[in-house]
């Protein structure tokens, strides 16, 4: 097939696919995997918005436009195996000399230096058409559907559950805002962790899609109904989820104005981009989209403002006994900068819950079948229950996954593993392909939000115990490591889920294609980049993270 003939048939914009099967459109199936993933991050299946080649988060584009789309994909059908792509904000700006085991896409997304790291500048740039935001996996083609932040969401409410309500969240009343390609999991998670969950959106379209995936229960636009239907199921402890179009403001201010107490509240708006984001209190999304132009400024300010009510509102119910907490939006920060003065008085949702997972080097593992075939996905799920018959909890976890999610696009599949089951996953996969029992290579990776790949002071390493919070070496060193191992491809970005300026990570995608090659680079960097989060845990004086490290041999000078 002619480069031609492969756009017309998988990439004839807005209309993306990624092709399955187990015939090559590129040279191996190191440029394969990649070409497919980036695809598939654009499929409307997985895509809030393939038009702007916006996979989630409002602006987490895959690429920066058309025609760098085309180029990418022009480039990866040519690539061979002594050469390496270099992709710069979602454009192709060169090929450098490499090796087999190298990676073959090296991706840096909306870094800017320091001084300049502000969204002032980031949109001028953007504007010119010189820069995109990737957040983390959509500009590093590793995002997989909600499913993708569906466990860490779930692991979140359990952790809750675990430390506040003996364990159990039975007739418990989830509350949040948020229904889009991140915060679309809430609903899901929050029943298969047994809570009544009542989530608010804005936006129509955002409820309908996670009720064409099976991630929600119900949609209505009235609060009325939605109250009534909460606490109706609340009070049976039935876990069932209700998608409510409003705002989350005004719904919560409805509920204290009822005395109607969340017993847990957080939130999952595109709170990160005060601009592209956040919708602000009082206006329709088309009087919003008008204002976003006309007035980006005036618009910031309405959008800062609204957070601030809205942060207020969650305050004032935290007082009242909801366990409140912030999920990595940067929602604290800009309530902050609108004028809510204890916007910080709850906590983030790492210190708070999954830190200790972070000190075992656990984090999100995800796979991808590049087949096409749900039964392969299916195969690897039963591989791994047979494989660590004592994580009962990853056991629970696949059952009730194959049972409730819906796959977006490529089968995928996402588990939470720690250093050391992470690299014996990979091998078996591997181990899968080579025999033929799985029809065609899986692609392993994982969000950026990892054990030892973030610098994120309002979010991954909020409170670090020696209060190197801010210290962003480490995902520097995460993301040289797999380098070194042996990644397919990798990436650096600036941003992720808080924003220009609060944030860098590294992404890696490794490839299990049955090889030997395969197998070696598996190895190293299933090894290397949970040992990263050991090293960068151990250094801030966790006493989990130092024993871990000594039971796996993590070398910690």
């Amino acid at each position: 097939m002619n480069f031609s003939d492969f756009i017309k048939k998988y990439a004839a914009h807005p209309h993306y696919k990624a092709p399955t099967g187990t015939a090559l459109h590129a040279k191996s199936w190191q440029t394969e995997a990649p070409l497919r993933m980036l695809l598939n991050n654009l499929d409307a299946q997985v895509a809030e918005n393939p038009a702007e080649l916006v996979v989630y988060g409002g602006t987490g584009q895959a690429a920066r436009n058309v025609d760098a789309v085309e180029k990418i994909i022009k480039n990866l059908l040519e690539l061979d195996e002594d050469h390496s792509l270099l992709v710069q904000s979602g454009k192709p700006v060169g090929i450098v000399r490499s090796h087999p085991m190298a990676p073959r896409v090296l991706i840096a997304n909306s870094n800017l230096v320091p001084q300049w790291a502000t969204w002032d500048h980031f949109n001028k740039l953007k504007e010119n058409g010189l820069m995109m935001y990737g957040q983390m996996t959509a500009g590093s083609w590793i995002y997989i559907g909600t499913q993708g932040i569906l466990q860490g969401t779930y692991e979140t409410f359990v952790a809750c559950g675990e430390k506040y309500f003996n364990g159990d969240l039975r007739g418990k009343l989830l509350v949040t805002g948020g229904l889009g390609g991140m915060g679309g999991a809430q609903p899901l998670a929050a029943t298969m962790a047994g809570a009544t969950f009542l989530g608010v959106d804005v936006d129509p379209e955002r409820i309908k899609k996670r009720l064409e995936t099976r991630y929600i229960d119900k949609m209505t636009t009235s609060y009325e109904e939605a109250r009534d239907v909460s606490l109706a199921a609340k009070e049976k402890g039935e876990a069932v989820s209700i998608g409510l179009v409003a705002d989350i403001g005004d719904t919560l201010e409805k509920l204290l104005a009822d005395g109607i107490i969340p017993d847990i509240l957080t939130d999952q708006t595109s709170a990160h981009d005060p601009i592209n984001g956040y919708i602000p209190n009082g206006l329709t999304l088309a009087e919003a989209a008008e204002l976003r132009t006309k007035s980006p400024k005036e618009y910031e300010t309405r959008a800062l403002k609204s957070m601030a009510r809205h942060v207020g509102f969650m305050l004032e119910l935290q007082k009242h006994g909801s366990r409140t907490f912030d999920y990595g939006n940067n929602l604290r920060e800009f309530a902050r900068q609108g004028g809510e003065i204890n916007a910080f008085d709850f906590p983030g949702f790492v210190p708070e819950y999954i830190r200790p997972l972070f000190c075992e080097g656990k984090g999100p593992f995800r796979w991808a079948a590049l087949s096409g075939d749900p039964e392969d996905i299916y195969t690897t799920d039963h591989t791994l229950i047979e494989a660590f018959p004592e994580n009962k909890h990853m056991i629970r976890w696949l059952q009730e996954a194959q049972k409730k999610i819906a796959f977006q696009g490529l089968p995928c599949r996402i588990c939470w593993l720690g250093l050391g089951e992470r690299e014996k996953a990979g091998l078996l996969l591997n181990d899968l392909v080579k025999s033929g029992k799985i029809k065609a290579p899986i692609v392993i990776g994982r969000d950026h939000l990892d054990c030892g790949s973030v610098a994120s002071p309002n979010r991954e390493t909020e409170g670090m115990r020696d209060g190197s919070d801010a210290v962003s070496y480490w995902p520097l060193l995460n993301l040289m490591a797999n380098a070194g191992g042996g990644a397919t491809w990798i990436s650096f970005h600036h941003g992720g889920g808080v924003g220009i300026g609060y944030s860098q990570h590294a992404g890696m995608v490794v490839l299990a294609d049955g090889s030997d090659r395969a197998a070696r680079c598996l190895s190293r960097v299933l090894y290397n980049d949970p040992a990263l989060g050991i090293m960068r845990h151990s250094d801030a004086g966790y006493e989990k993270a130092l024993k871990m490290g000594e039971t796996f041999g993590v070398k910690i000078k």
